[in-house]
């Protein structure tokens, strides 16, 4: 069995907002809006970056693209069709996440090789063998040496397991990641290996990311197109450098008061 062909994919909103629904038996008045009328585009092959405080909407935005929840209003599309209607072993071909805290995404009683045989053996994908040369292939990828596959997560640092959670989410080979502050939990000389790491896959495979933060400095380094979020809504977006060096919103620009440096990616080899 072989894996769909996804090149050139994209995944947009459009005119989205989002509430929840009432919660209690007697709700006096409605859940408030999360979101407010977003748009939002993450084509394969650039990186936009995700940018606010905590609360500012930005694990919704990350769970309506996964079609986890369905908009309120607007849409979010894959490719034109909606998300929350297509199956979900289609939408996993096509988009995956690569999460904050690598050990607690990763399980603890599986070795890395069962860890990455996971997604293809439950899509049905190949057979042993082949399943076990793509583990292979996509390790080497990720910069993990063959005598990782044996071993178990508490057994590797905190880099290094994010290198497994980043290989997890390309085993099916989709042309989309979802990166929620993927670097947060780092040392910062190992964000900047990550991103290095992150950059190269985007060159060889055309991947597009959709980088969720809450620190502009390591945005701007990776992304092409910064968004920032407040309260739910877009408050300011543009190229990375022009939104980072020449911020217009003083939201934006409280933001850059606060992040942290992080050393130029190129700097530290991967």
């Amino acid at each position: 069995m072989t894996l769909p062909s996804s090149l050139g994919a994209s995944v947009s909103l459009d005119g989205l907002s989002f509430q929840y629904g009432r919660a209690g038996l007697f709700p006096r008045r409605p859940a408030p809006r999360i979101l407010h009328d977003i748009d939002l585009l993450v084509p394969a092959g650039r990186t936009v970056g995700l940018v606010g405080e905590s609360g500012s909407g930005k694990s919704t935005i990350a769970k309506l693209m996964l079609g986890l929840l369905a908009p309120t209003q607007g849409r979010a599309l894959l490719d034109g069709q909606p998300l929350a209607a297509m199956p979900a072993r289609a939408r996993a071909r096509r988009i995956q996440m690569v999460f904050q805290d690598p050990y607690s995404s990763l399980n603890p009683r599986r070795t890395i090789s069962e860890i990455l045989t996971a997604p293809l053996r439950v899509h049905g994908v190949g057979d042993a063998a082949s399943r076990a040369a793509s583990v292979r292939r996509m390790m080497d990828a990720v910069g993990l040496v063959p005598a990782f596959a044996a071993r178990y997560p508490r057994e590797l640092s905190g880099g290094q397991r994010q290198r497994v959670a980043i290989a997890r989410a390309l085993m099916l080979e989709p042309r989309l990641l979802i990166c929620d502050e993927p670097t947060s939990a780092l040392d910062v000389s190992v964000q900047a290996q990550i991103l290095n790491l992150l950059m190269e896959l985007q060159r060889e495979r055309g991947l597009g990311y959709l980088f969720i933060s809450h620190n502009l400095a390591v945005v701007q380094h990776i992304a092409d197109e910064i968004v920032v979020l407040q309260g739910g809504r877009v408050v300011e977006r543009g190229p990375a450098d022009q939104v980072y060096f020449a911020p217009a919103h003083p939201y934006t620009q409280q933001l850059i008061g606060a992040t942290l440096a992080v050393p130029e990616p190129q700097e530290i080899a991967a």
